[in-house]
């Protein structure tokens, strides 16, 4: 079933603002939810991360009918990639490596703000690239 594709990026919009706040004041707790908000939405798909609760419940019913729509799948995997790049930021900031914790988080916020405000997903762009690769194989 395919899902609003406003909730994916109003979830950007938020990792956008969190991630933010995690490199201007250095917060590996910040970061530590960020990565349980990535880790819920890549298991369970971005309806169940916190952001997609909080688009479900208090944004959508304020909203008119979705006009466009999208595969659960390449956001899925774009939360999962979120999560590798904030668990490596997060390892960074837990090991004193305060420059790696940096580096990977400004990388996951560049790819939140390109979906946030241009609607660009570079998380479902690899998707597709890794699925056309996958079924060239087969």
């Amino acid at each position: 079933m395919d899902i609003d594709a406003r909730g994916p990026r109003f979830g950007a919009a938020v990792t956008t603002v969190v991630l933010a706040a995690v490199l201007i004041t250095g917060s590996a707790w910040l970061l530590a939810w960020q990565t349980l908000a990535f880790a819920l939405g890549a298991a369970g798909g971005v309806a169940r991360s916190p952001y997609g609760w909080v688009f479900k419940a208090a944004v959508r019913p304020r909203l008119g009918p979705p006009s466009d729509f999208e595969a659960p799948e390449p956001p899925r995997f774009a939360q999962a990639v979120g999560l590798l790049f904030a668990g490596v930021g997060l390892a960074g900031f837990g090991l004193g490596v305060e420059w790696l914790g940096l580096a990977a988080t400004g990388l996951a916020l560049a790819a939140a703000f390109l979906n946030a405000a241009f609607g660009y997903c570079l998380g479902c762009e690899l998707y597709l690239v890794v699925r056309r690769v996958t079924v060239r194989v087969e």
